[in-house]
């Protein structure tokens, strides 16, 4: 059996994908598949209607947030929300290389103050105590770091508009949309695969715009003029927004944004006291910043000459996708909303077993 800790595309909920392929051959009892059908049939506006409602009902989202699904990925998402809304200086908290590539593109749209970063020990925890400026247009956070696997797991209270990339964490934990402007992300780790974005916007922000903007670029754009106008000012990505519909229906069925949390901190600690207990094996995240979706950790240093030994034993034992990132090394366990407990207890007896030959 193989178990997939891919950190993105990742793992999806069983159902979602067989529902795809339903869809692939027949969508809505069309005799057309979704991949021919155009997005301009009532069939499919009515799935963009009722994914937009999934959002909303999972996360409590108020009616005076945009809730959009577009293309080009949360790294397009970091020069687009520039564009936008830096008119002056934005202020941008530094925990990691997606966090540094928005800050890169942002420095092309207005002066970037960087609050804090935890550069100064390879990103392995998040910074705190820093102050964020009042004259700032915007502070932007990358809430999750998948490469270094440190996480924000609160609301952070922001005396200006708080915008997030939360690319790697969204519906793993219920979240206070009112503390936000503006919250976007890449699909392809907890909800649906890669190919389309969210962006989640509150409307009266779109009042602060003060460049004329490609039409690509405006988020009022892609709001649209009424409902079902929206996300579809040209064809949206219809296919991983459908993956998408089916794996929130697969997330409300299990209970919803709380109960994915529940388990998820269970899959966490699971995995991390394996790692504290294990002699063979040290986090490199610092405890207090640990995510709980992207789990680190490296060989002990006294065993640093077995790192691919334990890569080819974990192999041959079923584990995909575990190889850290090579600014951190070591390995890494993405253990999103659809990974199940089953594998986390799978790749915990793995390291169990490794170190039964050595210790």
């Amino acid at each position: 059996m193989k178990h997939n800790f891919n950190a993105g595309p990742c793992v999806l909920p069983k159902p979602a994908i067989e529902a795809a392929i339903d869809a692939i051959r027949n969508f809505d009892n069309t005799g057309i598949g979704i991949l021919e059908i155009s997005h301009r049939t009532p069939g499919w506006e009515r799935t963009m209607g009722e994914v937009e409602q999934l959002w909303r009902e999972l996360l409590n989202i108020p009616e005076n947030y945009a809730v959009l699904f577009l293309g080009g990925g949360a790294s397009t998402q970091f020069y687009t929300l520039a564009a936008n809304f830096l008119n002056k200086k934005a202020a941008y908290l530094d925990t990691g290389s997606w966090s540094k590539k928005a800050i890169k593109e942002a420095k092309l749209y207005g002066d970037v103050e960087v609050v804090a970063s935890s550069g100064d020990k390879n990103y392995s925890y998040i910074p705190k105590g820093y102050k964020i400026p009042t004259d700032a247009d915007y502070f932007h956070i990358t809430s999750n770091n998948t490469i270094y696997g440190t996480e924000i797991k609160e609301d952070i209270d922001s005396p200006v508009n708080l915008i997030a990339d939360m690319s790697s964490d969204i519906m793993s934990r219920p979240i206070d949309i009112k503390k936000y402007a503006m919250i976007y992300g890449g699909a392809q780790k907890n909800v649906g695969p890669a190919g389309v974005t969210f962006v989640i916007i509150r409307k009266d922000l779109l009042e602060t715009v003060q460049r004329t903007l490609p039409s690509m670029m405006n988020y009022q754009t892609h709001i649209g003029s009424a409902p079902k106008n929206r996300s579809m000012f040209n064809t949206p990505p219809v296919l991983p927004i459908y993956v998408m519909y089916q794996t929130l229906l697969h997330v409300k069925k299990q209970g919803g944004v709380e109960a994915m949390n529940k388990i998820n901190k269970q899959k966490a600690e699971l995995l991390y006291s394996e790692i504290d207990r294990n002699k063979m094996f040290v986090g490199t995240a610092e405890k207090e910043s640990r995510s709980i979706m992207n789990v680190c950790f490296v060989m002990a240093e006294e065993h640093k000459d077995k790192e691919a030994e334990f890569m080819e034993f974990a192999t041959k034992a079923g584990m995909v996708g575990i190889k850290g990132h090579r600014s951190v090394g070591g390995f890494r366990a993405s253990i999103y909303n659809a990974c199940p407990l089953e594998s986390v207890q799978a790749l915990v007896n793995c390291m169990k077993e490794f170190e039964k030959q050595y210790v």
